[in-house]
């Protein structure tokens, strides 16, 4: 809707959201006529524009001081400005109260501009859903229609170069999608019918029919502006703690100015007039304008810079305690492995054919679910067998299948499943030799004995490889939670680069690794896939899920990589690191200003328009500094 507007009235909505700086730049030229105005001895009339100067510059920052003061029964900056202004004007000093409110104006307006920023990236993506999409009848017929209108079930045509406009299923027809408003991934992925697509990704190339499977109020798409939205209304504690600190400093201030009205005439001989006027300065310069303004604007702008690469972090809170984490522990299957075994050896008997057995072998495990059993039939697919002999089967849960194939009886499973004794003795005892190499076998026994044997292993990931050299370069310990045995688990940790494993880890226990790691290396993450891996997600310092932008994932971790690409962690500590580095540079910047400001002001060495532009200045490059979090390249 908003969008709309925008389009139907786009200089109203453009003045709307340069209201801040158009009135700042407004009391300027007021300012400036009310100077000449003195200058020609026409003092009434130079007040009443430098009057009007303050109530068009002001009035925003005085609105939301005093608003804020009321709601939070807290005082704040902007309500040491407004008794900075006004005291000013109560001694004379019509132009420095001014130019301190113009100058407070442009500050105030910059810092909308800097949260506009960062809040446009999440604007941007709203922008991306489609508001009318292709409905096809039963008919077949296309009807243009709001997608508000749109249910789960129905049947929506996408043209070639149109953004998808809801969760579902391609029902009919071959294209490529661009999937990098969700992932963050440049290049289209090819979609067929039955895979899944989401609302705000482009249609690349072909026209396809799709099946709505979600309502657009639980899309994928709208869960991660929530998220985003979420994460950016959601304070760090160290902006908490700015925050509190605000209230109590300014009434600090409050008590040093009232002090300083009365002891220096006393003490040091001061006027009436230096000694209120120097009070004034020290309202103005002792403010902690760029104090408060050194962490908001670098998070939020670390929280867009995560999201455009495809990292979602639930709030500002995760996203700094991503820089102190010492060790990440990796799930191992489906985070650091592929989750999907290959079948590396197969052996038989001699005197038996490999294909002839391999189409027995295929034929009992194509009708199982089980991993491994699917991954035998890929394997005989691969060696170009279309067709398996047909087989009556028996699952034995736990241990494996019995099956009659042309009057034959088969096992097919574990070793104590088909005789340990046999299993040990076939092939000269290669079975021991492949389960060294980290392989799981299963084996397969007729009437006579071993017959077969296929080695299988889970391959790792090249991308985790690299991810995980990325993370030792950043100084992070490396572990990998496995429920495999020790032989299996040592040689996969050994391809992926882990500093350490834990093996025969069941999921139950994975919380209590969990713990013991903590206590070993105090700040611990925890990558997984976000469904078995919950328990331990929410353990760790900072749970870390993927899942190729799953619900599930959305719901369990505390930062999301809407891609399975281990690489993005490196990523977002650098990302993290680069945030504190940023906020710890603003916070000594503004202390180091305030406190050089106050002690010129003691030593009047420095005026009101000086201490104004001092201390409105800090203020201004803390915030152009936390900007810089907004370039993707960290």
């Amino acid at each position: 809707m908003e969008s709309i507007k925008q389009q139907k009235y786009p200089l109203i909505e453009n003045t709307k959201e340069h209201a801040e700086l158009i009135a700042a730049l407004a009391s300027g030229v007021f300012i400036l006529i009310a100077w000449l105005l003195g200058k020609n001895d026409l003092n009434t009339l130079s007040i009443l524009v430098y009057v009007l100067a303050f109530i068009i510059g002001g009035f925003a920052k005085a609105k939301e001081g005093v608003e804020e003061t009321i709601a939070n029964k807290e005082l704040n900056v902007e309500f040491l400005m407004i008794l900075a202004a006004i005291g000013s004007a109560i001694i004379g000093y019509w132009t420095e109260g001014a130019i301190l409110i113009f100058i407070f104006a442009v500050s105030g307006a910059l810092e909308t501009y800097a949260m506009n920023k960062s809040h446009k990236e999440i604007s941007a993506l709203m922008n991306l859903q489609p508001e009318e999409a292709w409905l096809v009848n039963e008919q077949g017929e296309l009807t243009r229609v709001s997608v508000s209108t749109l249910k789960k079930g129905d049947h929506l045509f996408i043209k070639p170069g149109e953004r998808v406009p809801a969760d579902g299923v391609i029902f009919e027809g071959t294209t490529a999608i661009d999937e990098a408003a969700i992932s963050g991934e440049a290049i289209p992925v090819t979609k067929l019918e039955g895979d899944e697509v989401f609302a705000g990704t482009v249609n690349m190339s072909g026209a396809v029919t799709m099946e709505m499977t979600k309502p657009n109020s639980e899309s994928l798409f709208q869960k991660i502006i929530d998220l985003v939205q979420s994460a950016q209304d959601e304070k760090s504690p160290s902006q908490q703690f700015i925050e509190r600190f605000e209230g109590t400093y300014v009434k600090f201030v409050l008590i040093a100015v009232l002090l300083m009205m009365f002891i220096p005439h006393f003490l040091l001989d001061w006027d009436w007039t230096t000694t209120f006027y120097r009070a004034m300065v020290l309202l103005v310069v002792a403010s902690p304008c760029a104090l408060v303004a050194s962490i908001m604007p670098a998070t939020l702008s670390a929280i867009s810079n995560g999201a455009k690469s495809g990292i979602l972090f639930k709030g500002g809170v995760h996203l700094e305690n991503l820089s102190v984490l010492n060790a990440i522990a990796f799930d191992k299957t489906g985070t650091l492995t592929r989750g999907k075994p290959i079948v590396t050896e197969f052996i038989v008997r001699e005197g038996i054919d490999q294909q002839h057995m391999l189409s027995i072998v295929a034929g009992i495990e194509s009708q199982s679910n089980h991993p491994l059993a699917q991954s035998i039939t890929a394997y005989a697919k691969q060696q170009g067998l279309t067709s398996f002999h047909k087989a009556q089967i028996e699952d034995v849960p736990g241990w494996g299948m019995k099956a009659i194939v042309d009057n034959t009886s088969y096992k097919v499973g574990k070793t104590d499943f088909v005789g340990r004794e046999d299993a040990m003795r076939f092939a000269n005892g290669v079975a021991l030799t492949l389960a060294d190499e980290g392989k799981t076998v299963i084996f397969v026994r007729d009437e006579e004995g071993i017959v077969a044997i296929a080695a299988m292993k889970d391959t790792v990931r090249e991308e985790a490889k690299r991810a995980i050299a990325l993370l030792k370069e950043l100084g992070i310990h490396t572990i990998m939670l496995t429920g495999d045995n020790e032989n299996t688990a040592k040689v996969i940790a050994k391809e992926a680069g882990v500093d350490a494993y834990i093996a025969e880890c069941l999921p139950e226990t994975k919380v209590q690794h969990m713990k013991d790691l903590m206590a070993k290396y105090k700040h611990v993450g925890m990558v997984g896939d976000g469904i078995n891996d919950a328990p331990a997600l929410a353990t760790a310092t900072t749970g870390i899920a993927m899942g190729e932008g799953t619900d599930v994932a959305l719901e369990t971790a505390d930062v999301v990589l809407m891609k399975n690409d281990l690489s993005k962690i490196a990523y977002a500590i650098k990302l993290s690191r680069k945030m504190q580095k940023t906020v710890k540079q603003n916070i000594a910047f503004s202390i180091s200003v305030i406190a050089l400001l106050i002690i010129s002001n003691f030593l009047q060495a420095v005026d009101l328009p000086l201490g104004v532009i001092g201390h409105e200045g800090s203020t201004i490059l803390v915030i152009l500094n936390g900007l810089r979090l907004l370039n993707k390249n960290i």
